[in-house]
């Protein structure tokens, strides 16, 4: 079975690491495509939150919380579905963790909406 394909099944041990590796790979994106905006080319603040840095942050935001929460469904939509413990087992701890990383998103990202990137 190829990694691709994997992921495709919510009984995977592979789940029990997506979602955070999702959240981290978001995480070092935004903050990191935050510095490196906020060093070349800054926006002015008196902007406030409703800057185009914000706006492509936020989508991205947006996006990766949708991935998660569609993970989170998935899995846990499967623990009824699988055949054997250990798969449902997986699927189960998987679906949290995706909805651990999703909060996480939700929590971290709020900031876009209400504060000026580059303070």
């Amino acid at each position: 079975m190829t990694v691709h394909a994997a992921w495709r099944k919510p009984g995977h041990p592979m789940q029990l690491l997506l979602g955070l590796t999702i959240w981290s790979l978001w995480f070092v994106t935004l903050y990191g495509g935050l510095s490196v905006a906020c060093a070349v080319a800054p926006p002015s603040p008196d902007q406030g939150a409703l800057t185009a840095l914000n706006l492509w942050l936020g989508l991205l935001t947006l996006v990766t919380l949708g991935v998660l929460l569609w993970l989170a469904r998935f899995c846990l939509a499967a623990v009824r579905r699988e055949s054997g413990r250990a798969a449902r087992f997986i699927a189960a701890v998987a679906g949290g963790l995706h909805l651990f990383a999703a909060s996480g998103v939700a929590f971290v990202g709020l900031p876009l909406v209400a504060l000026p990137p580059c303070l």
